[in-house]
């Protein structure tokens, strides 16, 4: 076993991401910044290029910013993710996006006066679209969509998708305090009526000044940060630093990262919106269970309670492997990752996360640092559920975090894999 050191530095106690870098779209399950910051600055990983094969937002690269690195890359398969990165850590000039929101709410109001417009306009193909919105919460993105179409700066555009993506989610029928995607009641249809364009430009004044105050200001001239909608695939030795938070699981029972961007991702108009928590790790379940390693033991006892379970298990963490081989080929000798990980429980067993991955990287070539725990105190979760749904047989959800240290020592032969 990998020795686990209890490090209160990293709990932040009453600090939350917006502690220090204010997020411009909501995100499920964020890494908070100040841990990259502060485990960046203590191994001196602090020069050369940073990598994240699963960027979410962009946690990894805000630290990465305020520790002077230039040049980062990112990966995520969720197309939302990808556009909130790419905004957050684009240089866009602030006078453009001024005069293009004065030019877009003139547009939009000169065309909201004849009601005949609409009939010009495509319609997007949205599942059950009359079920997540009112007619007139339909009409009123289709025309905020068609304006932000007609922005020819890529940059610019992307960026007034953000507060759009935001509107999508607030103005449909999706409850909005919790990431999996259920319709509010029906006594709540009869009194929701938003008023989709004024809502549209609160949140793109507020991201505004999100962008202009905490993000314009940190990236450089020199900064090179590159967010590919993709899963990682190798990239022969590239790397100097892999910051990264992955899923604690899979998406369909721990952090449904697809179900929260469906609406959003089918407005972009993203064809395959709603395969996203399959294309994840773990989406798709393994026809046999992990014998081998430490990970081995936890899923063999899930597997006398539940076979069909530890196979999902068994799922994840094969994929996780994979994309670790990945990782581990991309590593510069003396390089080193950083993987801040769950060990989540799953049929009242504790699967030891943290361990796999400290034990898959030094198969490949690594040697474990150390890895540290840190409470969760920070996020927002249950202090218990009830995973088998049975009255009074409830159970701690998790508590603890544990960051991971690995650094490359040798080159290791590896097959290279694709996810």
């Amino acid at each position: 076993m990998y020795q686990v050191i209890r490090n209160t530095k990293y709990d932040y106690i009453g600090q939350s991401y917006a502690s220090l870098y204010p997020n411009l779209h909501k995100y499920p399950a964020t890494m908070l910044p100040q841990i990259g910051i502060d485990i960046l600055k203590e191994f001196d990983a602090t020069k050369g290029s940073l990598l994240d094969p699963y960027c979410g937002s962009g946690s990894s690269f805000a630290s990465g910013l305020e520790c002077g690195l230039t040049k980062m890359q990112g990966f995520d398969v969720n197309p939302l993710a990808v556009l909130i990165s790419k905004v957050k850590f684009t240089k866009i000039p602030i006078s453009e996006l001024i005069e293009k929101k004065q030019t877009f709410r003139s547009n939009v109001f000169e065309f909201l006066k004849n009601e005949n417009n609409l009939s010009k306009l495509l319609h997007p193909q949205i599942t059950n679209i009359d079920f997540w919105f009112s007619q007139d919460v339909i009409n009123k993105l289709i025309i905020i969509k068609h304006f932000i179409d007609e922005i020819k700066n890529i940059n610019v555009r992307n960026f007034f998708l953000v507060p759009f993506s935001e509107v999508v989610r607030e103005c449909s029928y999706a409850r909005n305090n919790e990431f999996k995607l259920f319709r509010i009641k029906s006594d709540e249809l009869l009194n929701f009526n938003p008023d989709v364009v004024s809502v549209y430009l609160k949140k793109w004044n507020d991201i505004f000044l999100i962008y202009s105050n905490f993000y314009f200001p940190k990236i450089k001239n020199d900064s090179n940060i590159n967010v590919q909608c993709a899963q990682f695939q190798f990239q022969n030795e590239s790397f100097d630093v892999v910051l990264t938070s992955p899923p604690y699981g899979d998406s369909r029972t721990t952090v449904a990262y697809g179900q929260f961007s469906t609406l959003s991702n089918e407005w972009l108009g993203i064809s395959f919106a709603r395969k996203i928590d399959r294309m994840l790790m773990g989406g798709v379940k393994s026809k046999s269970n992990i014998v081998h390693g430490v990970i081995a033991d936890s899923i063999s006892q899930i597997s006398k309670v539940d076979n069909n379970r530890a196979l999902e298990v068994s799922s994840f963490y094969k994929d996780l492997d994979i994309s670790i081989i990945n990782v581990a080929n991309s590593v510069r000798k003396g390089g080193k990752v950083m993987y801040i990980v769950g060990n989540r429980t799953v049929k009242n067993i504790k699967l030891p996360t943290d361990q796999f991955v400290a034990e898959r990287f030094e198969a490949y070539g690594f040697k474990h640092i150390v890895t540290y725990e840190r409470v969760l105190s920070n996020k927002v979760m249950p202090s218990k559920n009830s995973p088998t749904n049975k009255a009074g047989k409830a159970v701690n959800t998790m508590l603890y975090e544990r960051i991971v240290v690995c650094e490359k020592r040798h080159m290791v032969k590896l097959n290279i894999c694709t996810p």
